[in-house]
């Protein structure tokens, strides 16, 4: 027997590991032998964070769960590093295959291959060139120790050329995010905001923001919203955010009646709300994605992406920081003068099937 050890540590995780676990449960089913072992590292612990996408998306409860729980980037990573080693000293599996860039996604590479196991990273190759991210700096200690890379995009493949990387170790398969996107089309649900604020397809926004440089500093945030409001032209912004950090933003006495702040939503619910939108205002990596194969519109409130496909070929622009920089944007949108965009090759709902397939190859007929 074959197995893998498949991580997931945070709730961009579990997007991407959905489709790889319904992928190799089907290769089994026609004989295939390659097996799993489904590790939760802990690093998004609380059930909004990691419970309710587990339910929702499918996914088998986990095999182990490394229970690292809250804790500074160094804390976490070393509880992650130790609990894992422990594992697999006492039970070792044939290869770590790792998705994403979290802390999760380097610490387990790192003690897998300390162990002579191999690693093989999904989407490998993607970077922002920005070092204030922690991410960027997990990817890049990640790429540097993979065996095999599973990329989203010929600009992760260049980069990973550039790095010294091998054409034979690269794998061109698309994005398994679209696999979960795509598979649960038909079951996005509206959620409670739907009704009770009456909202309508395309006659409002969505906005999520968690990057440093846009919530860390109050007057900032509260910029941007104000920009985001002005904006819109009224028409009703729906801003998942933290109970906390919502709390906070009504006592800074933030009085746009078109702003409503609403609890996190579950995938389900927070891709209906994507998918009628006029358009989301974000300054997240993944929803880009999302927003490209649904044919959102998207403004990224960043300076950089580590996907600029969701640039140059879908709906995505990236807009930087800056509050006045969102009314002329919000402007073209408004007047309907927004690019229509296309979505990337082999983002198809068939990538995991592919990278199921080429570990069948790499480790039990080779």
């Amino acid at each position: 027997m074959t197995r893998i050890d498949l991580i997931a540590g945070a709730r961009p995780n579990f997007m991407k590991i959905a489709p790889i676990i319904d992928a190799l449960h089907a290769a089994q089913s026609r004989g295939g032998h390659l097996r799993f072992r489904l590790i939760h590292t802990g690093q998004h612990y609380d059930r909004a964070m990691s419970g309710s996408f587990f339910e929702e998306l499918g996914i088998p409860d986990p095999d182990i769960n490394l229970e690292v729980g809250s804790g500074t980037q160094a804390e976490q990573t070393a509880a992650i590093m130790v609990n894992y080693e422990k594992v697999l000293v006492k039970d070792r599996s044939h290869l770590c295959l790792v998705v994403g860039d979290v802390t999760s996604t380097m610490a387990c590479s790192i003690v897998a291959r300390k162990m002579g196991i191999p690693v093989a990273h999904v989407e490998g190759g993607i970077r922002s060139h920005d070092w204030t991210m922690p991410e960027e700096i997990n990817r890049v200690v990640t790429d540097s120790i993979t065996n095999w890379f599973f990329t989203t995009s010929d600009t992760a493949n260049d980069n990973l050329r550039r790095a010294g990387v091998a054409d034979d170790r690269i794998f061109f398969v698309g994005n398994t995010m679209i696999d979960t996107l795509l598979k649960h089309a038909d079951r996005l649900r509206p959620p409670a905001c739907w009704s009770a604020l009456a909202l309508k397809p395309n006659h409002y926004f969505v906005v999520t923001l968690h990057r440093p440089a846009n919530v860390d500093g109050e007057q900032q945030l509260l910029g941007l919203l104000r920009a985001i409001a002005e904006g819109t032209q009224g028409l009703p912004v729906i801003f998942p955010v933290h109970p906390r950090t919502a709390k906070n933003l009504r006592e800074a006495g933030q009085a746009l009646p078109s702003l409503h702040y609403v609890d996190p939503l579950g995938y389900l619910e927070f891709n209906y709300l994507v998918k009628h939108a006029k358009g989301v205002i974000t300054d997240s990596g993944g929803i880009t994605e999302e927003t490209t194969v649904l044919g959102v519109p998207c403004l990224t409130l960043r300076d950089n992406t580590e996907r600029p496909e969701t640039v140059t070929i879908g709906t995505n622009e990236l807009i930087g920081t800056d509050p006045a920089k969102l009314a002329p944007a919000l402007q073209r949108l408004m007047s309907g003068q927004w690019k229509k965009g296309a979505i990337p090759p082999l983002w198809d709902g068939k990538t995991a099937e592919r990278i199921v397939e080429q570990l069948e190859a790499l480790l039990v007929r080779r």
